[in-house]
């Protein structure tokens, strides 16, 4: 073992005429552990609120969209749905529809967002199958002509109007699309509740046959959205590009982050500042440790004469600090990942960070700490801690041997 890494060991673990040195070496690794587990809480929270809202997001979208260049509906969705899926890449395409309108139940009146679905496509009923928590989706399936249409409604939405399922409500659109604005009543029939998780899908989102969707639109019997779902989400902007191509400057396309750009540019902001500000934290929490070992060369003053007087030079005893230091700042960062760990799992397991759903979009932000940002935190605690060392280590090797000496008790 090399002196120098034996005396940094034996001054951590001396208690004669340390008691100062040894408190503030404890306040120093205590602060670090501190730091580093508050950094990998806040980068995992970060990481579970991203990931959660695009679980949520990408639950009830589509990766990709592709619509009419100059915005106008498709009629021949079905055509062009076979021959989108041979692009590779493409794992599905279902027509789909949007359109805005008021949904009308015993307790009001609220805005909603018709979601047509077409029936004979397996992907668009999966979509929503698993977001179903009363009722089902087999009426939309199963409906006939002469019965009114089956819709599923969000349950916020449901909630806000009254409705129930079994029971009947009034749908009205605004049909724009033959010139002045003529109102398209008709009664629906609640076939079930949704609810996928993202509060602003349950709180304005109503699915119904796409058939009938078309028909408050005013385009029947056509779609305005192939709704896409791909082999890789993150493959998303090279397929979109291939589609692109392929059919031609009369469709365009949208890819799911490019939808939500805002939002997720938003989230990475945050993550790093969240970042910054709480390596600050950190970088005051190690400024301890130069106040620890500038106490310890005080103390030491002796041992350093002797050292330099018998041959050792100023690159070893600034070594011997630099290694105390540097292993506070290891233990401190091992207690802070130990920490962080141990406050994402009891963070997950009571779900400690509630939020309101009208505000945020989903209700409970679940930990999700990586190996990469544990890495990170611990890193950065560790440099900065081996960085507060570089003062009192220069320090110590400066000073000449005779003044050590002559001042040591």
């Amino acid at each position: 073992m090399p002196y120098e890494l034996f005396l940094a060991l034996r001054y951590l673990r001396s208690r004669r005429k340390r008691r100062l040195a040894r408190v503030t070496s404890l306040v120093a690794l205590l602060g670090i552990g501190i730091g580093v587990s508050t950094l990998i809480v806040a980068l995992a929270l970060a990481t579970g609120f991203r990931d959660e809202m695009r679980e949520k997001i990408l639950r009830g979208t589509a990766h990709v969209n592709v619509m009419r260049a100059d915005g106008r509906p498709i009629s021949d969705y079905r055509n062009l749905s076979a021959r989108i899926k041979t692009i590779p890449g493409v794992a599905g395409a279902a027509a789909t529809s949007y359109d805005g309108a008021m949904l009308v139940g015993s307790r009001g009146v609220a805005y909603a967002m018709l979601r047509g679905l077409d029936r004979d496509s397996e992907q668009a009923l999966n979509e929503v199958k698993d977001s179903v928590i009363e009722g089902s989706v087999a009426a939309i399936v199963e409906g006939k002509a002469e019965d009114l249409p089956s819709v599923l409604i969000g349950s916020e939405l449901a909630a806000r109007t009254g409705v129930r399922v079994g029971k009947i409500a009034e749908i009205i659109s605004a049909n724009t699309n033959s010139g002045p604005v003529n109102p398209v009543k008709r009664n629906v029939r609640v076939a079930g509740i949704l609810r996928s998780g993202l509060f602003e899908y349950d709180s304005t989102w109503i699915y119904l046959p796409l058939d009938v969707a078309s028909e408050f639109s005013g385009a029947p019997q056509s779609a305005s959205v192939i709704s896409l779902q791909l082999e890789d989400i993150y493959d998303a902007r090279r397929v979109a590009a291939n589609i692109r191509n392929s059919l031609g400057n009369s469709y365009t396309t949208e890819d799911w982050e490019e939808a939500n750009r805002p939002l997720f540019n938003a989230l990475a902001l945050e993550r790093r500042m969240g970042l910054f500000i709480i390596a600050l934290i950190i970088l005051i929490a190690t400024l301890n440790i130069t106040t620890t070992l500038i106490l310890v060369v005080v103390e030491r003053r002796r041992d350093i004469g002797i050292l330099s007087a018998i041959g050792a030079d100023s690159k070893s005893i600034r070594a011997i600090f630099m290694i105390e230091g540097a292993i506070i700042g290891a233990l401190g960062a091992l207690l802070g990942v130990f920490l962080g760990i141990v406050a994402c799992l009891v963070g997950n397991r009571y779900q400690l960070v509630s939020l309101p759903a009208d505000v945020y979009s989903i209700t409970n932000v679940p930990f999700h700490p990586q190996a990469g940002d544990v890495l990170l935190a611990a890193l950065v605690a560790f440099l900065l801690s081996w960085t507060a060392t570089i003062y009192p280590a220069r320090a110590a090797a400066r000073v000449r041997p005779a003044e050590m000496l002559r001042d040591a008790d």
